[in-house]
């Protein structure tokens, strides 16, 4: 009986955090920078006069402001160089789209700011979680010995 319960709560894979946390920031990093970032800094001149203007700052620092989170944020993010500061710049950017743009909507539509609210919720996790060891943070800014693989 142990054992099947054993099977069934999955002890039987390995657990790492730093592993979870990799594939984490590998998975959000990527995604968003190449479903949304790349898009946006590839046809950027077309985008800007109609880009949304949450902050007021203008349609073009706008669209600037959100290429800096879903491109630069987004590749530093997934290589975990400067994640933490690249996590609070994708938080700051998805908190902008979910309240400001699709005003907190989650229902099902065009308008539903779902996707921005479950990225942000990766990207505040990545934040308080930190990159874990599988990055180039731990590599570079640890203090001793380079961690064990």
């Amino acid at each position: 009986m142990k054992t099947f319960l054993k099977i069934l709560r999955l002890d039987v894979l390995p657990t790492s955090a730093d592993l979870a946390l990799l594939a984490l920031r590998l998975w959000l990093g990527a995604t968003i920078l190449l479903n949304h970032g790349l898009d946006k800094l590839l046809h950027f001149s077309e985008k800007s006069s109609g880009f949304p203007d949450p902050l007021g700052v203008g349609n073009t620092l706008s669209l600037g402001l959100a290429v800096f989170g879903e491109v630069v944020c987004a590749a530093l993010l997934a290589l975990g160089l400067l994640a933490r500061f690249a996590a609070l710049g994708l938080v700051i950017t998805m908190s902008v789209a979910f309240f400001m743009v699709h005003k907190a909507v989650l229902e099902v539509g065009p308008k539903s700011g779902e996707l921005a609210f479950v990225y942000l919720a990766g990207f505040l996790a990545l934040l308080i979680a930190g990159p874990g060891r599988f990055s180039f943070d731990q590599r570079l800014f640890s203090k001793g010995a380079p961690p064990k693989a």
